[in-house]
């Protein structure tokens, strides 16, 4: 496996990082990030297309963008991969209605080879997409057991539109994108956790629609989040991005974690990144530096757990997280490229979600909020 990557920021490209003494022209997969405005640019996609003819290009916007040990605005970071024993294969599906049939959505999708499997990367629209049910339709079309890793595209803390293409410039909304690897010589490490506190007492979920809650302890939760975020709650839903919620089944099940994607002043209703169902409990949360930091740490000691000497490194991490650290987020950033080593190109962005693996098995994997979600890759 080779690797190279650049990054495309006021009208130049700089900081050519190669992993080899030549440019990679016969890459098959490159990987673009970049700010809403910017990955539209007809010049953007040429660029890369003339760098790399023969690649599959998956482009995704942000809420800012991740290169080596530094975060970006309106830039474009490039990784291109070439993969000397994997085999791999990449699509791009519209959904253009969350209620739509898991069958709808797999229209057209045949995997090479279930049994030589080893992992995928997906990319999805970030607004318009339940990750929860592309988690459910993903496993449906998936019969072997197999690790993913995936970023809900971004759109800084705005809201407004987020875009996903494939050998493409992208324009159009809910799409998602999938790349699947095959073989044995590929390694992956992947792994997601978080490091909020919860803040306020545990609430039962009593009206909820897929990922839209209406009641919280039968009470409008829209009502509940402007009691406790007072001033800030006029800043809804972008303010929710530091107020998660925590939900779980029972007492003794998972936590995961869920953000804030959408309010309805009409309802009195909230809509999530991901599903919360009626009878779940739920806690808000609030932030700890601290925590927050270590939390990226240990995903990265338990991403490497499974790599000696990881190649690529993919970070998704939450756009609440950015907000939240603000400049210190390079603090985690630098801690983690020092990990992986020298040979590791680093690259990823801020997201409006992440699925991953977690702390209980990095094969049940699930949509997260508000965490870092990284995976690595090497081949042997």
């Amino acid at each position: 496996m080779k690797t190279e990557q650049s990054l495309y920021t006021k009208d130049s490209w700089w900081q050519h990082n190669f992993q080899g003494n030549e440019s990679l022209k016969d890459a098959q997969l490159v990987l673009v990030f970049g700010g809403s405005k910017i990955i539209q640019e007809e010049s953007s996609y040429n660029d890369v297309r003339e760098m790399y003819p023969n690649a599959d290009i998956v482009m995704s916007s942000t809420s800012w963008e991740i290169y080596k040990d530094e975060v970006y605005d309106e830039s474009l970071s490039v990784s291109a991969l070439y993969f000397e024993k994997t085999k791999l294969e990449a699509k791009a599906v519209t959904i253009a209605d969350m209620s739509e049939s898991y069958n709808k959505w797999a229209e057209g999708i045949e995997l090479l080879d279930q049994d030589e499997l080893s992992h995928i990367l997906v990319f999805a629209d970030g607004l318009s997409v339940n990750g929860s049910e592309l988690i459910k339709w993903a496993k449906s079309i998936t019969q072997t057991v197999v690790s993913m890793s995936w970023g809900l595209a971004g759109d800084g803390a705005d809201f407004n539109e987020t875009f996903v293409s494939l050998n493409g410039i992208p324009k159009s909304t809910n799409t998602v994108v999938f790349v699947w690897l095959y073989g044995s010589s590929i390694e992956v490490g992947c792994w997601s956790f978080g490091g909020w506190d919860n803040f306020w007492p545990k609430r039962m979920v009593t009206k909820s629609e897929a990922n839209v809650v209406y009641e919280l302890d039968w009470k409008p939760v829209l009502d509940l989040y402007e009691t406790y975020l007072g001033e800030l709650a006029k800043d809804l839903p972008g303010s929710g991005l530091l107020f998660p919620l925590s939900i779980s089944k029972t007492d003794s099940d998972r936590v995961l974690t869920r953000t804030i994607l959408a309010i309805d002043r009409e309802t009195k209703s909230m809509t999530f990144a991901g599903d919360i169902p009626e009878g779940y409990t739920a806690q808000l949360m609030k932030a700890n530096f601290d925590r927050l930091i270590d939390g990226s740490i240990e995903a990265g000691k338990q991403s490497i757990r499974d790599i000696e000497n990881p190649q690529f490194a993919l970070l998704i991490s939450c756009v609440g997280r950015k907000l939240v650290l603000k400049q210190r987020v390079e603090e985690e950033l630098e801690v983690l490229e020092e990990m992986f080593g020298p040979q590791c190109v680093v690259t990823g962005f801020y997201s409006y979600g992440e699925i991953g693996g977690s702390g209980w098995d990095k094969f049940d994997c699930q949509l997260h909020n508000q965490t870092m979600t990284i995976t690595l890759l090497s081949e042997i």
